[in-house]
């Protein structure tokens, strides 16, 4: 590993805008020292009801992550919040969770120091329940029934109709559906017991859900 990487600190920046906008978010990350961006297309659901709860016009988004040192993905995160006027509501969102390992990027090898890295009061988690598609609404609904404010749905899809992609050694096959929900630290318990007691995901192939958590937060009212 080098040696320089065990001083600095990752951080990924996870950005969710309307439908078309996704372009120029990276634009100005790359302007302000990111060096890759991913985007992800996630969608809603064109049941009005489901539209309400999460109060958006377009039911398209398009969900950019990004890797960086922890100081330029603040000072990104800071400036693409002000240019898109994430203050605004349906504008956007963003959110920052802490990097335990990264591999890539131009040779980076990093590995986080857990004895040494600072204790940051946690106040949001992001909660990820990947399941068969059709069943996202079910996920959003028990959410909303424990507290959760909103959600974005995320189509997970292998590179061809006959491959898969793996996450916690489940297949990531194209029927599947990723539900992201931020929620507050104190609600978040409820949240994924609603979830699970819904979706019964503690069965065997009924999905996977992990929570992580979020060191800061843009967007959010």
């Amino acid at each position: 590993m080098d040696d320089a990487n065990l001083n600095k600190h990752y951080e990924l920046l996870c950005v969710i805008v309307n439908h078309g906008q996704a372009g120029k978010v990276m634009k100005v990350a790359k302007q302000h020292g990111i060096i890759g961006c991913t985007v992800f297309l996630g969608y809603g659901t064109i049941k009005s009801r489901i539209l309400e709860f999460l109060e958006i016009n377009d039911i398209r988004k398009e969900i950019i992550l990004m890797v960086g040192e922890k100081s330029v993905i603040r000072n990104a995160a800071e400036i693409i919040s002000t240019e898109f006027e994430f203050h605004k509501p349906r504008h956007g969102i963003a959110f920052i969770m802490d990097v335990a390992n990264f591999i890539g990027s131009r040779g980076c090898i990093y590995k986080k120091d857990r004895e040494r890295a600072g204790v940051e009061k946690t106040m949001y988690n992001s909660i990820f329940t990947v399941v068969e598609r059709g069943k996202a609404e079910d996920v959003i609904e028990a959410a909303q029934k424990a507290g959760s404010k909103g959600g974005t749905v995320i189509n997970a899809r292998g590179s061809g109709i006959h491959e898969t992609q793996k996450l916690f050694h489940m297949d990531i096959e194209p029927e599947k559906e990723i539900v992201l929900i931020l929620s507050e630290e104190g609600t978040t318990d409820a949240i994924v017991k609603s979830i699970s007691e819904c979706i019964q995901i503690e069965d065997p192939g009924k999905g996977v859900l992990f929570v992580l958590d979020v060191s800061k937060t843009f967007g959010l009212y």
